[in-house]
């Protein structure tokens, strides 16, 4: 019965802070709760009375971590050029120069090596939190340096815990899309060849029993896709007892493309001595709620606006034609982007067998294309987008399954031939271009068709102070008085009820029933039988 009521009380956090400032009052009982402080118990765990049993029980989860900053100056100054907006309690200071921070010096010199000489905001931010061993939560934009912010604390919690090879991996990485699992692993080997630390990347479309013997070898950072994750640990492949480092990226993504499910199984699985790390781009309601059932309370860091907003090295250019002139308008864009020049560039599209058409016919006129989708294997996906960032191939067409996770120097120019289902989607895509504070071109192509995404865009645009296309104000405009007209028609009274039956009766009634009388007789009761009578009668 008490078990019971603790554990309700548990579930409601003011209940919890209140068990908090109880327990200073208890020097004996601080151990324990202390834990119930640092960590976050989700509210869906089905075992949640034998953790709450063996509780007690459990280490404090150490802090091996320095959070002094490199140095001391304005800190406040320092967020406002940034716009940084970091809410919670217990927050450290900003790392703003890699020499003078208190990271051990094993990372110094992997930093060093690696030609690192100053963190990006969201990095210079988030580590410190991140080393402290509180939950985090980080708003930023694509490609301001957010795998290394949770990858380098990920490797110091390793390090300093002299974690040891074993069944289950002690860092935890879930990625929405197969090309960003790759491109996170891709840094992650980095560390595994420099600091002798194990990783692994699993995802569908590869082969499964190569991933399991790996996994069963043994890792230390395990990157994975939720539906991959989820299916080793219900074959009991692999499990998560081990794991105390978890981090979501692009939750926003994972939830849109309806991971939720997955990802609440597999944090089931996490030991409730854990650390959360979680980054997205937005901050949706839907994000939230996640938030609040695992991270309990945590760090969250806003690096700009939580709202859609676009990456501002880009130069947005947006077009506006009739669908039959898509093409020509097209073939005019990639030839006045050569005529400047460019580097490399990414066209999208919105279906798989566009891509290879519009491929197909790039490489026909001479131009070096190529391109991918879902439904190439991985093996092929790997080998052409290997062939665009070594330069191979200048031009790349694809699908959504490159507007995440693909972080490819040298790309300069951006062009949608389709606008995307969302301006999400279109902030994700044009920010494949102007990466680490290098500039970058964009060249959208909309028709009347997407008449409905133009509104947001435009609050993109002016985000970004970009130039708004008379055009795509006069599309906006008329999108909204289509659907003005459309709710006055919705709502407009139906010839139904008295009045109408009024009108009706006074306009056709009185006409029918004086034609009704002179044909048959007045007395309506009678007619069918004054009908028969005449009808004998004529015999």
């Amino acid at each position: 019965m008490a078990l019971n009521i603790v554990t309700k009380l548990l579930i409601r956090r003011s209940a919890r802070r209140l068990v908090l400032d109880c327990s200073h009052q208890h020097l004996s009982e601080v151990t324990s709760f202390n834990i119930i402080k640092t960590i976050s118990v989700p509210y869906s765990t089905s075992s949640l009375k034998q953790n709450l049993f063996t509780l007690k029980f459990k280490p404090h989860l150490q802090r091996f971590f320095a959070t002094v900053p490199a140095q001391k100056g304005d800190i406040a100054n320092y967020r406002n050029e940034n716009n940084i907006t970091v809410i919670g309690e217990d927050i450290p200071d900003p790392y703003t120069e890699i020499d003078q921070s208190k990271f051990p010096e094993y990372v110094k010199s992997f930093l060093k090596d690696q030609g690192f000489s100053k963190p990006t905001v969201i990095q210079s931010q988030g580590w410190p939190i991140a080393m402290s061993g509180q939950n985090f939560v980080g708003i930023a934009q694509t490609g301001t340096g957010k795998t290394l912010a949770y990858l380098l604390p990920a490797v110091v919690h390793i390090k300093e815990k002299k974690a040891r090879k074993g069944r289950g991996p002690i860092v935890l990485v879930l990625a929405p899309t197969r090309e960003l699992a790759r491109q996170i692993e891709q840094v992650a080997k980095d560390f595994e060849r420099a600091l002798n630390i194990r990783c692994l990347c699993i995802y569908g479309g590869a082969s499964r029993s190569v991933q399991a013997q790996k996994l069963n070898e043994g890792v230390d950072i395990l990157i994975a896709t939720p539906g991959r994750l989820n299916d080793f640990i219900v074959s009991k492949t692999t499990s998560l007892h081990r794991t105390t480092y978890v981090v979501l990226d692009e939750a926003d993504r994972m939830l849109d493309m309806g991971f939720e499910p997955q990802i609440r199984q597999a944090l089931e699985g996490v030991p409730l001595e854990r650390q959360i790390l979680m980054f997205s781009a937005t901050w949706p309601k839907e994000v939230r709620h996640l938030a609040k059932d695992y991270l309990g309370e945590f760090v969250q860091v806003n690096v700009g606006s939580t709202e859609l907003s676009a990456n501002h090295n880009i130069t947005q250019r947006i077009h506006i034609c009739d669908q039959d002139d898509k093409m020509n308008l097209f073939k005019s864009i990639i030839h006045d982007i050569s005529g400047e020049g460019f580097g490399k560039m990414l066209i999208f599209t919105n279906t798989k067998r566009f891509v290879d058409t519009l491929a197909l016919t790039l490489r026909q006129n001479g131009w070096p294309a190529d391109g991918i989708h879902g439904d190439k294997t991985q093996l092929q996906r790997d080998r052409i987008i290997g062939k665009f960032k070594h330069g191979q191939t200048n031009i790349l067409v694809a699908t959504d399954v490159a507007a995440r996770g693909l972080d490819v120097d040298g790309v300069t120019h951006v062009i949608n031939y389709d606008f995307p289902n969302t301006s999400e989607d279109y902030i994700h895509r044009i920010g494949r271009t102007g990466r680490h504070d290098k500039k970058g071109v964009s060249h959208t192509i909309l028709t009347e068709e997407n008449a409905r995404q133009a509104k947001s865009l435009i609050e993109v645009l002016k985000e970004a102070n970009q130039d708004i296309p008379k055009e795509l104000s006069d599309l906006a405009r008329s999108y909204n008085e289509l659907k003005d007209k459309e709710r006055q028609a919705k709502w407009k009274p139906k010839p139904y009820g008295k009045q109408y039956n009024r009108q009706y009766n006074n306009q056709y009634g009185s006409q029918y029933n004086n034609q009704y009388d002179n044909q048959y007789g007045g007395n309506k009761r009678f007619n069918r039988h004054r009908s028969i009578r005449n009808r004998y009668e004529d015999y």
